[in-house]
């Protein structure tokens, strides 16, 4: 395990949005050859306090140094000299990112103590409601818009699993979408925190966003900054399959949206990814549809060959979807927060976002919304 600390000055503030703060740093002398480097960060305040020009900082830093994570930040472990007063008392025992250093103690909307446990407790139908669930964090507002486009008066639900950030503040996307009306509320489940919601699982994140939110469609999907190792199984995604699982085993209808891309410089992620074709294909061993679009061209032709194996194998459990792309440009385009996916925006790696809107549509229309796919 390696860890980097390093202790820092805060500069300036740059930015930020609900939950978060940015600001660059200078390093402190110390470990390190790094001494006087000025770094990008980041603060969750809730978490560590909110920082001020001036402030001392400790940082982590292990990531930035690897040239990984989503943003490029070193991350704020705590303000030594402005430690944030304590929370005041109140319920809640749901521990998430439990016992780590920054362990937090929130109120689950499944707890005992919460006013929706009792509508929770024996809750244990999602009577069809049309569950999309995406591999990366970044099909999130494709998958929200492509639900607009056929029904724009939706409630639409996001359920953040565990496999990426935990923090949900750490999506801007979420923010987004949130001050834009595009979606009711956002979940968080396992050891992910900071949702408008808390629940100890999916099963009860799905259940909430039905129950509690009222949601006509729920987005399931990890949170920024998904781990993978360039093996079959030993990515962040596969739990994309168990939340097909369980959207059908608690009577939802489940929908995959494919990871595809045209763009990847890696062949295993080109058409549709393996991460899909495992995810889908292996692990979810409920029906789902799995839907693709009518666009024209060879890639399109490459993808709903794949989509259709992966629905006549495995005994053809899943079913073959396909809707128009007609409009879905349109509905992409309308997007608040900005479209992008390893870095590549909507017009460097399209196919990517129209599957993902595709799979939107289908739930929308899932809804009675247009026309029945």
């Amino acid at each position: 395990m390696t860890i980097r600390w390093r202790s820092a000055t805060v500069r300036r503030l740059t930015g930020g949005w609900p939950g978060a703060v940015e600001l660059l740093a200078t390093l402190d002398g110390g470990a390190g050859a790094d001494a006087g480097a000025e770094v990008k960060a980041l603060a969750h305040p809730d978490l560590v306090g909110t920082p001020r020009p001036g402030d001392r900082v400790l940082l982590n830093t292990s990531a930035l140094a690897r040239g990984l994570g989503t943003g490029g930040y070193a991350l704020v472990v705590a303000l030594p000299d402005a430690l944030p007063a304590d929370p005041p008392a109140g319920p809640g025992h749901l521990v998430k990112a439990r016992y780590t250093p920054l362990q937090t103690m929130v109120l689950g909307a499944d707890d005992q103590e919460s006013p929706h446990h009792e509508v929770l407790a024996d809750a244990d139908d999602l009577a069809g409601t049309p569950v999309v669930v995406a591999d990366l964090h970044s099909a999130l507002p494709a998958v929200v818009a492509g639900v607009r486009a056929d029904a724009p008066g939706a409630r639409v639900a996001y359920v953040l699993t565990d496999g990426g950030a935990l923090p949900a503040a750490f999506s801007r996307a979420v923010a987004g979408l949130r001050e834009a009306g595009w979606l009711a509320a956002c979940i968080s489940t396992g050891q992910s925190f900071g949702g408008d919601l808390e629940t100890a699982t999916v099963h009860t994140g799905l259940l909430a966003a039905r129950h509690v939110v009222g949601a006509d469609v729920v987005v399931v999907a990890q949170g920024p900054g998904n781990l993978g190792t360039g093996s079959r199984w030993g990515f962040s995604g596969v739990a994309a399959g168990e939340a097909l699982n369980a959207a059908a085993v608690l009577g939802g209808r489940p929908v995959a949206a494919l990871r595809v891309s045209e763009a990847d410089p890696r062949p295993r992620h080109r058409g549709v990814s393996h991460h899909s074709l495992t995810a889908v294909g292996r692990v979810a061993l409920a029906p789902a549809d799995v839907v693709v679009t009518d666009a024209p061209g060879d890639f399109h032709d490459g993808v709903r060959a794949q989509a259709r194996g992966l629905c006549t194998g495995g005994g053809g459990r899943h079913r073959y979807v396909r809707v128009p792309r007609e409009g879905l440009d349109a509905a992409l385009a309308t997007s608040p927060v900005r479209l992008s996916t390893m870095g590549r925006g909507l017009e460097a790696d399209r196919a990517g976002f129209l599957l993902a809107a595709a799979a939107g549509r289908h739930a929308a229309r899932l809804l009675g919304a247009g026309t029945p796919a």
